[in-house]
C-alpha cells in the first residue's frame, strides 16, 4: 500500500500479457494468497476473543454472529465493495459500481493474479465488521446487526478505503496508513462507538450515579486468551502481506522486517498493559493484558516498515497504556464496550496513524505537514464512518428495532434468539 508499489502495480497493469515477469507474478500471487488465508483465521481469533468475554448465555449468538459476517462480508465486497474501493477512484472520491470478475486466466496482467489480489483484500474487510460485533455484543438482536454488517462492507467500508488504498484524495495528498490502523480499525471502531451510542449499555450494568453497578466479567478467559494468540499470528499476514510483493531481495526483506516490527509491537503492549493495570489497579488484569496485546498490534499497523525494533515497541507499548487508561474512561461515560474493541481498535488506531510521521514522510511534505495530512485523515475518515453509521443505526432502530426485550436480554440471546445455549451443561451458572 506504499506510494511505489500502487505506482508499480499501475504501470505493470498497462503493460502487455507478454512482459508480465513470470517470477515477480507467481512470489508476489504467493504472498498475497498465504497472507490472506492468515487474515482469514483472524476470524477465528475475534470469535474466541468475544466468545470469552462475553457471558455463557450468549456465547453462541456471537460464534453465530462471527461466522455469519465474515461470510456477509465476502459476498457484499464480491458484488459491491471491491469495485467500489479500487476501480476508477482516481485522485477522487469513490469507484465504480459493479461485480467483480478475476482476469482471464489465460492473460495475465500486471505483477501479481487478480483473484490474488481481491482474496487478500477481502480478508480485511471482516475485521472491521468484527470490531462492531464485539463491542455491542450480549444487548443487539442478530437481524438488525447483520443488516448494519452488509451495509458496513458493501459500501462504508470500500469508500473511505477508496480514499488511500484505491488512489483517492487522501493518497493524492499524501496520508500514509500502510496496512489499517485507520481505514480498518479505525472505521470499525467508529461504526462500533456510534452502534453503542445508539443502543445504550446492559442492563444492569450502570447504577443511577452513572458508576458500574454490576461487573459483567467473560465466561471463559483461557478461550479469549487462545483468541488472541490467534489475532497475534493473523496479524503478520495482516501487515506483512500489505507490503504486496515478494519478487525481490529488497520486498522480501520489507516483509521480513515488517513482521519483526508487528511481533515486537504486540510484546511491548502486552507489558506496557500489565504494568499501567499494576500501577493503576494494584493488580494484573488478564483482560487489560489481552487487549494490550491488539492495541499494540493496531498501533503498528499504520507504519509497520520504516520503525526500528526500538521505536516499533514504543509505539506498541503505548498503545498498552491507551487500553488500560480508556477502558474506565468508557466506563464513566457509561459506554458499554463489552470486549474492549474502542480502546483497543479505534484509540490505538488513531494513535498509531498520528505517529507515523515520527518514521516516515510521502513525498514533498515535511513533518508538520505529514502530522496534519494524519489528522485530517483520520477525521475525515472518522467523521464519514461515524455520520454513515449512525444514519444505519437509526434506521434499524426506527423500523425493526436493535435491541432485544428486558427479558430477553436477561436470560439472554442463545436462548431468546438461537434456543440453544453454547454450555448446557451448565446453565444457570452465569
Amino acid at each position: 500500500m506504499t506510494t511505489g508499489l500502487l505506482t508499480a502495480f499501475a504501470t505493470a497493469a498497462a503493460a502487455p500479457a507478454a512482459a508480465v515477469d513470470t517470477g515477480a507474478f507467481v512470489d508476489n500471487s504467493f504472498l498475497l494468497l498465504m497472507s490472506g488465508m492468515v487474515v482469514v483465521f483472524m476470524a477465528a481469533g475475534f470469535c474466541m476473543l468475544e466468545s470469552g468475554l462475553v457471558r455463557s448465555k450468549n456465547a453462541a449468538t456471537i460464534a453465530l454472529k462471527n461466522i455469519t459476517l465474515f461470510a456477509i462480508a465476502g459476498i457484499m465486497f464480491y458484488l459491491v465493495g471491491y469495485r467500489l474501493m479500487y476501480d476508477g477512484v482516481d485522485g477522487g472520491f469513490v469507484g465504480s459500481l459493479g461485480v467483480w470478475s478475476p482476469d482471464a486466466l489465460d492473460t495475465p496482467e500486471g505483477d501479481v493474479a487478480s483473484a490474488a489480489d481481491w482474496f487478500f483484500q477481502m480478508a480485511f474487510v471482516a475485521t472491521a465488521a468484527s470490531i462492531v460485533s464485539g463491542t455491542l455484543a450480549e444487548r443487539i438482536k442478530l437481524r438488525p446487526f447483520l443488516i448494519f454488517v452488509a451495509v458496513l462492507t458493501a459500501l462504508i467500508y470500500p469508500i473511505t478505503g477508496a480514499w488511500q488504498w484505491g488512489e483517492g484524495w487522501l493518497y493524492a495528498n499524501g496520508f500514509q496508513d500502510f496496512a489499517g490502523s485507520t481505514l480498518v480499525h479505525s472505521v470499525g471502531g467508529w461504526a462500533a462507538l456510534t452502534g453503542a451510542l445508539f443502543l445504550g449499555p446492559r442492563y444492569g450494568k450502570y447504577g443511577p450515579d452513572r458508576r458500574v453497578q454490576k461487573p459483567m466479567p467473560g465466561s471463559n478467559l483461557p478461550l479469549a486468551a487462545l483468541g488472541t494468540f490467534i489475532l497475534w499470528f493473523g496479524w503478520f499476514g495482516f501487515n506483512g502481506g500489505s507490503q504486496l510483493a515478494a519478487g525481490t531481495i529488497e520486498d522480501m526483506s520489507a516483509v521480513a522486517k515488517i513482521m519483526a516490527n508487528t511481533n515486537m509491537a504486540a510484546a511491548a503492549g502486552v507489558i506496557g498493559a500489565l504494568i499501567t493495570s499494576e500501577i493503576l489497579f494494584r493488580k494484573a488484569d488478564l483482560t487489560f493484558v489481552l487487549n494490550g496485546a491488539i492495541g499494540g498490534l493496531v498501533a503498528i499497523t499504520a507504519g509497520p516498515l520504516e520503525p526500528a525494533l526500538w521505536q516499533s515497541m514504543i509505539i506498541g507499548g503505548a498503545g498498552g497504556v491507551i487500553v488500560v487508561l480508556a477502558v474506565p474512561l468508557l466506563d464513566r461515560l457509561n459506554i458499554d464496550d463489552v470486549v474492549g474493541a474502542i480502546p483497543a481498535h479505534l484509540l490505538c488506531g488513531i494513535f498509531g496513524t498520528m505517529v507515523v510521521p515520527f518514521t516516515s514522510l510521502s513525498d514533498g511534505l515535511n513533518i508538520w505537514q505529514q502530522f496534519g495530512m494524519q489528522a485530517l485523515g483520520i477525521l475525515s475518515i472518522g467523521a464519514f464512518t461515524a455520520a454513515a453509521s449512525a444514519l444505519v443505526w437509526f434506521s434499524l432502530k426506527k423500523t425493526i428495532g436493535l435491541r432485544p426485550s428486558v427479558e430477553d436480554e436477561m436470560r439472554g440471546l442463545d436462548r431468546a434468539e438461537l434456543g440453544m445455549e453454547a454450555y448446557p451443561d451448565f446453565f444457570g451458572r452465569d
